[in-house]
């Protein structure tokens, strides 16, 4: 029965953890269907990683040096692999150059050091390509968490491959200044060996733990969205409309600032769903959702209220300029109308526009004020805007 060293049973056990991991993302890649591409090149590199490391115990014993190549090979492909995945997660289209050019550098330092005296030059470009692909995948995750998910904390995702690459080009470092040792001291059996070896252990969990999180994470704001914007046309759901109205009132009461409401409607929807079908129903929303979004400034809310009813919260607005908002969105709904398959869908909107009237007005009894001049605007023809009464006019609301 073979005996390993200490400093192979540290790396069998690295191995072993590895490969635990591994079955471990590809339940993942079964349970998280958005994120399989990125579960599938994790699981794979957490394979490449195990087998790599079984391939350099097995090359610890003199005149096997191809086993050592293939284990460097293995373990460089294993993080092109992890690169590959995080691009695949944050939906980034990368071309392959960068990662051939590494497979090449590795794979010429592998052929030139099978032979022992080239064995310190396959070491030192070996551990830069390792080192090079710990720092790109750490920067990569990191801007992509704080552009795409716009994580404060995402600097400390790369902390682990900062520390992987600062290692490997330690190592690097080590086999040019001190060719003469580097190869010896990579196989010897030594304390520096065993503690490298839990370091790397306790370095590749935290890492790998680090990709759960950010699988969590991507979970908890999707969630976090889909409960404040509207699926189909991706505006402010009505929770999310009615806490921005409700923010615009105690935000206007405290300093005295006026706002204004728009409350639209897509007149006639009902005969585009019926007459074309629901697809183009929604075609025509998610039109209409991305025209009010275009026309707003970046203070303005627009929300989606109801079925083909929509609200537009404009703060600092006084009710001329928002009537003058409604216009341009009238005119411009008009103009620009969804098409669906070949034909063009004919989409007006009527609007009601109304103003806070100071703060002994309330949200409920602006609403209706807005949603009385919408009626009235539906009742005239449509295709057409109408504002609250008058100062001095009752302020009802209207029950349709």
């Amino acid at each position: 029965m073979p005996s390993f060293s200490a400093t192979e049973v540290a790396f069998l056990m690295v191995a072993c953890q590895q490969a635990v991991l591994g079955f471990g993302w590809l339940a993942g890649a079964a349970l998280l269907p958005d994120s399989r591409r990125a579960a599938l090149h994790w699981a794979l590199y957490a394979a490449l990683s195990a087998v790599s490391l079984v391939l350099f115990v097995a090359s610890v014993k003199p005149g096997i040096e191809p086993v050592r190549a293939l284990a460097n090979l293995c373990i460089v492909l294993s993080l092109v692999v992890l690169q590959r995945g995080v691009w695949a997660f944050f939906g980034c289209a990368r071309p392959w150059r960068w990662h051939l050019l590494v497979m090449l550098a590795t794979g010429a330092a592998t052929a030139f050091g099978l032979d022992p005296a080239h064995g310190a030059w396959r070491v030192a470009i070996i551990s830069g390509a390792l080192s090079a692909l710990c720092l790109s995948v750490g920067w990569d995750m990191q801007r992509e968490a704080r552009a795409r998910m716009e994580l404060r904390w995402g600097a400390v995702l790369a902390v682990p491959l900062l520390l992987g690459g600062l290692v490997f080009g330690l190592r690097a470092a080590r086999a040019v200044i001190s060719p003469g040792t580097i190869v010896a001291e990579v196989t010897a059996d030594s304390s520096l060996n065993v503690s490298a070896a839990f370091a790397y252990l306790v370095i590749a969990l935290v890492f790998q733990l680090t990709l759960v999180a950010l699988v969590v994470t991507r979970g908890v704001v999707e969630l976090r969205r889909s409960s404040r914007f509207d699926a189909l046309t991706g505006l402010l759901n009505r929770r999310a409309a009615q806490q921005a109205l409700e923010d615009e009132v105690q935000r206007s009461r405290r300093l005295g600032e006026p706002f204004s409401l728009l409350m639209i409607d897509a007149d006639h929807f009902k005969a585009i769903n019926d007459g074309q079908g629901h697809a183009a129903g929604d075609r025509a929303l998610q039109h209409l959702g991305t025209l009010l979004a275009a026309q707003m400034r970046d203070i303005d809310r627009v929300g989606r209220w109801g079925g083909e009813e929509f609200v537009v919260l404009l703060p600092g607005a006084t009710l001329p300029q928002a009537q003058e908002v409604a216009e341009r969105l009238r005119e411009r709904c008009q103009a620009l109308p969804p098409r669906w398959l070949d034909d063009v869908l004919p989409l007006t909107l009527s609007v009601g526009v109304a103003q806070w009237a100071g703060p002994a007005d309330d949200l409920p009894a602006l609403l209706a004020r807005a949603d009385a001049a919408l009626y009235r605007a539906k009742q005239a023809g449509r295709n057409r805007i109408e504002s609250e009464p008058p100062g001095g006019a009752p302020r009802v609301s209207v029950v349709r």
